[in-house]
């Protein structure tokens, strides 16, 4: 099975509506509304034909295809710039203690703290993949993909970039951190507040949420216990953020309490080690070793894994991944270690 992301377009509507409808909830990019998942797609193209190596606020889509049997099984996106046609708000834990000798005791003041620290960041999100295609790397692909592709077009990036993590969400869709504070003000339930965020954006009922700081003390113990927790189904790719070097800076959603992780855009694992190379030769050898690689301009990219050598001035490049990536013996190729 080879598998390659590349951008997505219209003919993917059917496939994306497929897989919101098993999110389980929580997926604000994602959503099980056809319309809204057009208007995404409709985004993403325009995105990709805005041929200029200059900063915008553009939100590219990606799916993640087997081309043998042409079925999706993934999907990432890309924020360019965030914060900036809509506020971006999250909770920043702010941590503050007292202590007091005569009554030898210490007081945990922590709160959080609504604030738009991150606008001006790019964003890694939307990521899913299917739970009967995790397998074989394919959330490896699915993640690490993105990275190169900002590699690729890195004056459209920010210089610091994020990714939130779905907090934790039950079964009959509700949300414990919701339920301890905004649910409060709102009078409805989690799950009606997702649906309301994924048509209308997540900064209407973020703006219209108490400025006042949160005591995290008075909090009930079911919200406190999943702050900064990301969704079961998200820990494999926290793990992956992390080896890419994002981490937990006191900051959370402010919907479902999941954690937001940020990095360096040039510090970012796959973008540090990646290196672009011409094609010299396309075969077998005993020197190759596994790649990421890449290849093409914004609607034009994919990416799949290769197996990589030097060849002269450029490198050889396997069979497979040529064939994947539509590249033969000239074309430049970016790439990273497996």
């Amino acid at each position: 099975m080879t598998i390659v992301l590349r951008a997505a377009g219209g003919h993917d509507l059917s496939a994306l509506y497929a897989m919101a409808q098993t999110t389980g909830g929580g997926f604000v990019n994602l959503p099980p509304d056809k319309a809204k998942l057009a208007e995404r797609l409709a985004a993403a193209d325009a995105a990709f034909a805005r041929d200029t190596d200059r900063f915008g606020v553009d939100r590219f889509l990606f799916v993640l295809e087997d081309l043998g049997t042409q079925a999706i099984h993934g999907t990432c996106q890309i924020f360019s710039h965030i914060g900036t046609d809509a506020p971006f708000y999250s909770y920043r834990i702010d941590r503050h203690g007292a202590d007091h000798a005569v009554l030898g005791r210490s007081v945990d003041h922590t709160k959080l703290t609504i604030c738009t620290d991150h606008a001006g960041c790019s964003e890694v999100g939307g990521l899913f993949l299917r739970a009967d295609a995790r397998a074989g790397g394919a959330g490896t692909l699915l993640a690490r993909s993105r990275y190169l592709f900002i590699a690729m077009h890195r004056p459209r990036f920010a210089d610091r970039t994020i990714a939130e993590l779905r907090g934790v969400v039950d079964e009959a869709g509700e949300a414990p951190f919701w339920d301890g504070i905004a649910a409060r003000f709102f009078g409805m339930g989690f799950a009606a507040a997702d649906a309301f965020n994924a048509e209308h954006g997540t900064h209407v009922l973020a703006g219209l949420m108490p400025t006042t700081p949160v005591l995290l003390a008075m909090l009930p113990d079911s919200a406190r216990a999943v702050l900064g927790v990301p969704h079961p189904s998200g820990r494999p790719a926290l793990r992956l953020l992390e080896k890419e070097g994002f981490r937990h800076d006191h900051y959370v959603d402010l919907f479902d309490g999941g954690p937001t992780v940020t990095a360096a855009t040039d510090d970012i694992a796959t973008i540090r080690s990646a290196r672009t190379a011409i094609v010299r030769a396309i075969g077998h050898s005993d020197a190759a070793t596994p790649a990421i690689a890449a290849a093409g301009r914004l609607a034009g990219f994919r990416a799949c894994f290769a197996r990589i050598a030097p060849q002269g001035d450029g490198i050889l490049l396997d069979p497979d991944a040529a064939h994947a990536l539509d590249v033969g013996i000239g074309d430049p190729l970016t790439h990273a270690p497996r």
